[in-house]
């Protein structure tokens, strides 16, 4: 194919076509009427030599092609992008750039006040717009809308970059007058009443089924994985569960191990090991194709990475492992 004879616009149009799948909507999008955009579909479908997309009952549905060309196009774009942005050094002390960063209520707790501090003293001026996974879409991440996303992922567009932040195990906090604390084992566990808590996802949250353990999470799959249920009476997407156990001596809260460790002060509070075997988990950091390349993000990705390594050096130093005995990284 000669590329001297291709409209290399088709492929922002394109871009939106597979993102939207749903002409009106794209044309609104990219400012043009519903037939110039039809036109384009099908000055596409010529170019590709494929309907791209195809009506069905849903909608819009993009043909195999349409799938793989997707993270190409993305990638392309980004590229061009980058080639087209003019090239200028990115100062942090003096920046006053707002970054939006999408954070899961763990990593809330954990990593963002050590990241505040060093963004205090590294880049004054920079302003932090610290989102919930219920407020943010991969969409708006594509879109440039979004920075990054710091969180547990299951699934994620093959476009987007991800890099592991760390790795955590699984620890349970207890009230100090709780009655398991005489002899902490399995039995005891399961005799108790239980919090749970999570919030990874993204997009708008719904309500959990109590009955559907293998939908619940890590901890009731690796309970699930020997035969075994927890009752569970509280459900709560917020790691508030240390007033909620200091107030009541029958609940256990089980929780990543870097969150239960924020209560090692607490006198009310005492950190068991949990009696069963739970995975580790992994969180990550994530970002959309568009901002790969720029000199503001990578400083930022860079200084969380930075940020995250050190305290896990801290913990090493300090002598608290991971309780499974895992590597970190």
């Amino acid at each position: 194919m000669n590329l001297e004879r291709v409209d290399l616009n088709l492929l922002i149009y394109l871009d939106v076509l597979l993102r939207e799948k749903n002409v009106t909507r794209a044309a609104e999008q990219l400012g043009v009427t519903q037939p110039a955009m039809s036109n384009i579909l099908r000055r596409l479908r010529t170019l590709f030599n494929d309907p791209l997309l195809i009506r069905s009952s849903e909608g819009m549905t993009p043909t195999e092609r349409a799938l793989e060309l997707q993270p190409l196009i993305r990638e392309a774009l980004a590229d061009l992008s980058q080639i087209l942005e003019p090239r200028t050094e990115f100062r942090p002390y003096t920046s006053a750039r707002v970054f939006r960063i999408m954070t899961s209520d763990y990593a809330e707790a954990t990593l963002v006040p050590r990241l505040v501090k060093a963004m205090r003293s590294e880049a004054p001026n920079v302003v932090l717009d610290f989102l919930t996974p219920s407020d943010v879409s991969y969409r708006d991440m594509e879109q440039g809308k979004v920075d990054l996303a710091i969180n547990r992922f299951n699934e994620i567009p093959q476009s987007f970059h991800q890099v592991l932040v760390w790795r955590d195990s699984f620890s349970c906090l207890l009230n100090d007058k709780s009655p398991s604390l005489e002899q902490f084992n399995l039995k005891s566990y399961l005799e108790a009443q239980h919090i749970w808590v999570s919030k990874t996802g993204m997009g708008v949250g719904f309500g959990v089924n109590p009955e559907k353990s293998g939908g619940l999470g890590w901890i009731d799959q690796a309970l699930e994985r020997i035969g075994q249920k927890r009752k569970i009476s509280i459900f709560t997407r917020h790691y508030q569960t240390p007033g909620l156990l200091a107030a009541n001596a029958d609940l256990i809260a089980t929780l990543p191990t870097r969150v239960a460790r924020l209560q090692a002060n607490n006198p009310r509070v005492v950190i068991k090991d949990p009696p069963f075997y739970i995975p580790e988990f992994e969180l990550k950091m994530a970002w959309g194709p568009l901002l790969h390349h720029h000199p503001a993000h990578r400083w930022l990705r860079q200084l969380i990475l930075f940020v995250a390594r050190q305290m896990v050096d801290e913990e090493r130093k300090e002598g608290k492992p991971m309780a499974s005995g895992f590597p970190l990284y």
